[in-house]
C-alpha cells in the first residue's frame, strides 16, 4: 500500500514549512500547490477563516483517493476590533511584506497600554475529499502585541506576538517549540488524530 496523498492548498512558504514539518513523521505524501500544474489562485471571499479554508480545500480538491487541506489563519487584536484578521497577509496593502504589516500594527497600537494589547492567532483547517468537506479543525493561541519586534525565526507577525507561558515571542522560539503551542500546530494535531486510522492502515501495509 502506498502513502496517502495530501495536497496542502497554500502558496505561503512559511505555512507550508510548518505544516510539512508536522506531517513529516507520518506516511503521508504531502504536496504543495507549487508541486501541481499551474492553476488560477483561489480568491478568498469568505467572511471567516473557516469559510476561506473550505473554499481553498474545495477549489484545489485533487479528486478520488486524494485528500486536500485548506488552511486560513491570521492575527486578531482586541484593541483593533480583531483586525488584521482575515486581511493579516495584506494588512498594509496587496503586496505588503511581513515587515510592512508589522509596522502598520505597531503604528496603530502606539498609544495602547500594556493591559490592552491582548491578541490571538487563529488557524482553521478544512479537509476535502471527492468534492466535499469531510472535517474541519480549529486552533487558537492567546498572547500580547509587543511595542517592538523580538526574534528572527518564524514569519508573519511572530516577532511582535508575545506568548506569556514561554516568556518569548513566537519569533524567539525554535520551530519545534512553536509547533508545540501554536494555533496551526493545534489544528494539525487534531487533523492527524482524525487521520490516525488511515495512518495506521498505511503503516501496516508498508
Amino acid at each position: 500500500m502506498t502513502e496517502r496523498r495530501l495536497i496542502v492548498a497554500t502558496t505561503n512558504r512559511g505555512k507550508w514549512e510548518e505544516i510539512r514539518s508536522l506531517l513529516r513523521p507520518y506516511p503521508i505524501s504531502d504536496l504543495s500547490l507549487r508541486d501541481l500544474p499551474a492553476k488560477d489562485v483561489h480568491r478568498e471571499t469568505g467572511q471567516t477563516f473557516a469559510e476561506n479554508a473550505r473554499g481553498k480545500a474545495l477549489y484545489y480538491d485533487g479528486g478520488q483517493d486524494t485528500l486536500t487541506l485548506g488552511e486560513d489563519s491570521g492575527l486578531e487584536i482586541d484593541a483593533l476590533d480583531n483586525r488584521p484578521g482575515l486581511f493579516s497577509a495584506r494588512f498594509a496593502g496587496p503586496d505588503a511584506s511581513d515587515e510592512d504589516n508589522i509596522q502598520k500594527v505597531l503604528q496603530l497600537m502606539k498609544g495602547v497600554p500594556d493591559a490592552g494589547r491582548s491578541a490571538r492567532f487563529v488557524s482553521c483547517l478544512a479537509l476535502a475529499e471527492n468534492g466535499r468537506i469531510i472535517k474541519e479543525f480549529l486552533g487558537m493561541v492567546n498572547g500580547y502585541i509587543l511595542r517592538s519586534r523580538r526574534g528572527d525565526s518564524g514569519f508573519g507577525y511572530d516577532p511582535i506576538f508575545f506568548y506569556p507561558p514561554l516568556n518569548k515571542t513566537f519569533a524567539e522560539l525554535e520551530p519545534e517549540e512553536k509547533n508545540a503551542v501554536s494555533h496551526r500546530g493545534q489544528a494539525l494535531r487534531a487533523l492527524l488524530s482524525y487521520l490516525a486510522p488511515v495512518v495506521e492502515e498505511v503503516k501496516e501495509g508498508l
